[in-house]
């Protein structure tokens, strides 16, 4: 729960801050006529995330077996990339987004009401998506779908909250910390849909080494335990996971979480100075 709960809360204050810069633009330049059309693309752009949503929840279950595990799979790793884009895009932008979507903005009021439309839809819609991807994995991978659903619709609903204060100016906090902090987790996150994805395309009989565990603890942490539960809704931990999963697990985490956090590190400015020059 608590992992679709951090997914939540990053996308829709992703969003939500997206649409509160928007709107915040459009009451400043006083074209509140500009607002209905803006509305109108974060609402397209819900619907169409949650039609995409139901889609991944229903439209697999006349599948057989090994096809559900192999698309099981298949979109776990999709969903795990795009996460990672979304991290490193994030840390990257952040500084620079107020002054990006002020641009596209602007153009978009020269063009009319359609791209003010599409704008929205476009900045909104991606988020989404990748909420639907990255949760229905997770469900995937947890085997419960009532609770990382409500994880995720519970952090949504935080995030419409604080996107919402933000806006009104009555909360501040410190952004690039909080993008670090949650991309960190986020990571760790991915690392564990990664490999369960991994071991969905071994039960499709696509990846050889099922049968070849890396090792088993499950009577140290049964599966049914609380502290067992916990560890699968986080990070979905596995206590007897393949060697492939394994070996997928740290390809991945070690190299993306040590570039996302290298990546935050302000750089250091090397100066020289010419040597003074000394009266013989």
């Amino acid at each position: 729960m608590f992992a679709n709960y951090l997914i939540g809360l990053r996308e829709g204050l992703e969003a939500g801050l997206i649409v509160g810069i928007l709107v915040a633009y459009l009451v400043k330049t006083d074209r509140r006529d500009a607002l209905r059309p803006i509305w109108a693309g974060v609402a397209i752009a819900i619907a169409v995330s949650l039609a995409f949503g139901a889609i991944l929840q229903y439209g697999t279950t006349t599948l057989t077996f090994e096809a559900q595990e192999f698309l099981g799979g298949s979109l776990s790793i999709i969903a795990v990339g795009l996460v990672t884009w979304m991290v490193f895009w994030m840390r990257r932008t952040a500084r620079h987004l107020k002054s990006e979507l002020h641009g596209k903005m602007e153009k978009a009021l020269v063009m009319g009401t359609g791209a003010l439309v599409v704008t929205a839809f476009l900045a909104v819609g991606r988020e989404g998506l990748e909420t639907a991807l990255f949760i229905w994995s997770a469900v995937q991978a947890t085997g419960d779908g009532a609770r990382p659903l409500g994880g995720a619709l519970l952090g949504l609903a935080t995030a419409a909250v604080l996107a919402w204060l933000f806006y009104r100016g009555a909360v501040k906090i410190n952004l690039a910390k909080f993008f670090t902090w949650t991309g960190a987790m986020l990571v760790v996150v991915a690392a564990g849909v990664l490999a369960y994805g991994f071991h969905d395309l071994q039960e499709a009989r696509f990846l050889p080494g099922l049968g070849t565990k890396a090792f088993d603890i499950s009577e140290a942490i049964p599966p049914s335990s609380w502290y067992g539960t916990l560890l699968k809704g986080t990070v979905n931990f596995q206590p007897d996971p393949t060697v492939l999963q394994v070996v997928v697990w740290l390809l991945y985490i070690i190299p993306v979480l040590a570039l996302f956090l290298r990546t935050g590190k302000p750089r250091k400015r090397v100066t020289s100075e010419a040597p003074s020059s000394q009266p013989a």
